[in-house]
């Protein structure tokens, strides 16, 4: 595990030391004159600053619409029984591995009939949906980790269904809700070839599309100014789990809610 944990942070030493080295090559070394030249070549808004405000804009969308769809389709196939739920789970699972290169022909056509080409709504729903099977199969099993008898009291109470979701089963799934998210957004923000199929305008463009066409520029790649863009592109991500990674340790908040 050590020579394996090694051999990835290696490419995380690179990044670091390369951004501050203006003459930066493939290999790990130490720079001769600390920089900060190229973080100045990207500080500004076509390089740096709309790309990311683009992903936020999709990943984050995307996110919302995937996690919200993702706990009212979890909650009935978790607290139901209803003669369609086993094909249903099996559908799901079976759709969380299916490649997503392997529709993007006949989606990209159906975007063009309705129109949706480089439109950022339509990038966002689309993304959201590719990532829906994953979340639906993450969210059930913390959903099932609820004791229902807790969600019942509320129910006695005058407590609707939704308000038993929204009151009780989200709140002690909190941890659970996390993991979901993080690794929803995470899936997101590293995804090239969807917003590289939908979305035409630079304009419109996320980083993780101009991370490819900045490495590519004038037949050779500034090692450096790539290795700072790469600094700013993990932000986010490592932002989101520190926000959200405090919940991930807490566990199920109500143990001893339920007499044996």
């Amino acid at each position: 595990m050590i020579v394996i944990g090694a051999a990835f942070l290696v490419p995380l030493l690179w990044v670091v030391l390369a951004s501050f080295n203006t003459e930066a090559t493939l290999s790990v070394s130490w720079p001769e004159n600390w920089s900060l030249g190229n973080f100045a070549a990207i500080w500004n808004a076509e390089t740096t600053f709309r790309p990311l405000a683009n992903s936020l804009i999709l990943c984050g969308g995307a996110t919302v619409v995937t996690m919200v769809a993702a706990v009212l389709c979890a909650y009935p196939m978790s607290r139901f029984r209803f003669r369609a739920k086993r094909p249903l789970l099996l559908t799901i699972i079976f759709s969380t591995g299916l490649p997503i290169t392997a529709i993007m022909i006949p989606v990209y056509s159906l975007f063009v009939q309705v129109n949706l080409i480089d439109s950022m709504g339509g990038a966002i729903l689309f993304l959201g949906a590719s990532s829906l099977p994953y979340a639906i199969f993450l969210t059930k099993g913390f959903m099932d980790g609820v004791p229902i008898e807790i969600e019942e009291s509320a129910w006695t109470e005058g407590a609707g269904v939704y308000r038993a979701l929204w009151s009780v089963v989200l709140p002690l799934m909190r941890s659970g809700l996390s993991v979901a998210t993080i690794f929803t957004f995470v899936m997101m923000w590293g995804n090239f070839f969807v917003p590289f199929m939908l979305l035409l305008s630079p304009e419109n463009l996320p980083a993780a599309v101009t991370l490819y066409t900045f490495s590519s520029q004038y037949g050779q790649v500034a090692y450096g100014q790539l290795a700072a863009f790469s600094i700013f592109y993990s932000l986010p991500v490592v932002v989101l789990y520190l926000f959200l990674g405090r919940s991930l340790g807490q566990g199920f908040a109500a143990a001893g809610g339920v007499k044996g």
